[in-house]
C-alpha cells in the first residue's frame, strides 16, 4: 500500500519536479534516504521496502542501489551485533513484544546451523528480524557475513530497479525487476517449505 501511495505521489508531482526538489538537498539527499533506510531496519516496526524503491526512483538504479546496499549492510550488521552484545531483553525493547514472537520463531528454525536457510530468510521481508534472530544464536560473524552479502546482492537490485523502472518508465528495467521479484518469491517459498 505504501509503495502504491509513493508511486501515486510521484505521478501527481512528476518525476522531474521531485528530482529537482531532492537535488536541492545536494549531498544530503542520499544521506537522508540512507539514514531513513537504516532506521527502518534497526527499528523494524517501520516500513522499509519503500525506501529501496524510492532510492531507485530518485537517484537512478546505480546510485540508488549503492545507497541501499550500504544502508542494509550497516543496519543488518548492527542488528546482528546488538543482539549478540545486549541479548534478548534489549532486542525485545527495540522490536516490542508483538514482533519478538517473529524473532523467537525465526531463531527456533535452526538458523544457527543452516547458513543457506539464513541466506534465504535474509532475502525475505523479514530480513531485519532475521538479523536479530541470528544474533541471538551462536552463529559467528564470519558465517553471517557471507549470507548477508549474498542476500543483499540477490534481493536488493530488483527492488531498486523497480523504483528506477517505474519512475523512468523503463520497460526493460521494470520487466527485469518484476522477474527478480518473482524469483525472490520462489526462493522465499522454498525457504519456508524447508524450515517447516
Amino acid at each position: 500500500m505504501l509503495i502504491g501511495l509513493a508511486i501515486a505521489l510521484v505521478n501527481q508531482v512528476g518525476t522531474e519536479q521531485l528530482r529537482a526538489d531532492v537535488a536541492r538537498f545536494g549531498i544530503w539527499a542520499p544521506v537522508i534516504v540512507l539514514l531513513l533506510r537504516l532506521t527502518s531496519i534497526v527499528i523494524p516496526v517501520l516500513p522499509g521496502t519503500a525506501y529501496s524503491i524510492l532510492a531507485g526512483g530518485l537517484f537512478g538504479f546505480a546510485q540508488g542501489l549503492l545507497i541501499i546496499v550500504i544502508a542494509d549492510f550497516i543496519a543488518c550488521t548492527s542488528n546482528f551485533f546488538i543482539a549478540k552484545r545486549y541479548g534478548r531483553s534489549f532486542v525485545k525493547k527495540l522490536v516490542g513484544q508483538k514482533f519478538m514472537v517473529k524473532v523467537d520463531s525465526l531463531g527456533q528454525n535452526y538458523l544457527e546451523r543452516n547458513v543457506f536457510l539464513v541466506t534465504g530468510l535474509l532475502m525475505t521481508g523479514l530480513f531485519d528480524f532475521v538479523c536479530y534472530a541470528v544474533g541471538l544464536t551462536q552463529m559467528e560473524w564470519r558465517k553471517f557475513t557471507p549470507a548477508l552479502v549474498l542476500s543483499i546482492a540477490i534481493a536488493k537490485p530488483p527492488l531498486v530497479a523497480l523504483g528506477a523502472g517505474v519512475f523512468e518508465g523503463g520497460r526493460i528495467l521494470l520487466g527485469l525487476s518484476l522477474l527478480g521479484m518473482f524469483i525472490l518469491a520462489m526462493i522465499t517459498a522454498w525457504v519456508k517449505r524447508k524450515s517447516d
